[in-house]
């Protein structure tokens, strides 16, 4: 059964639906804060591996060519998609999320367990496994 082809009117290459969308086209995507001014680029997301939850996305800012970001952990449901701008807004302020938890180096796993509360308690959101 896993390894059934697609039925013939279904591309498995789409990456895109009025609804879904992959990671790796989340990636890259622009972030603009409830001001409208751009703030950043999802660099990543994380998922929970059992569940498949959305953990976070992980904005990125603040260095120049992609050198000395910061990385900022983002609950997923901070983020909405805005068609207009081709890209996501959040209900914050970049100074606002400039005071966020962060890491500096991007391979810093450490924001993912241990610091978890401390992410969602500072946006003001359910955490994502309850």
């Amino acid at each position: 059964m896993l390894h059934e082809n697609p039925p013939l009117h279904q591309d498995p290459t789409i990456r895109e639906t009025r609804s879904l969308i992959a990671s790796d086209k989340v990636e890259g995507t622009a972030v603009y804060g409830a001001d409208g001014k751009h703030i950043g680029a999802i660099e990543r997301v994380i998922l929970e591996k059992r569940g498949g939850k959305v953990a976070y996305a992980v904005l990125s800012f603040g260095g120049f060519l992609g050198f000395g970001d910061d990385y900022y952990p983002l609950p997923w449901e901070k983020l909405t998609y805005d068609e207009s701008l081709n890209g996501y807004r959040v209900d914050l302020t970049r100074e606002q999320i400039e005071n966020a938890p962060r890491f500096r180096d991007e391979n810093d796993d450490s924001w993912y367990g241990e610091k978890d509360r401390r992410i969602y308690d500072y946006y003001g959101v359910p955490p994502y496994w309850m």
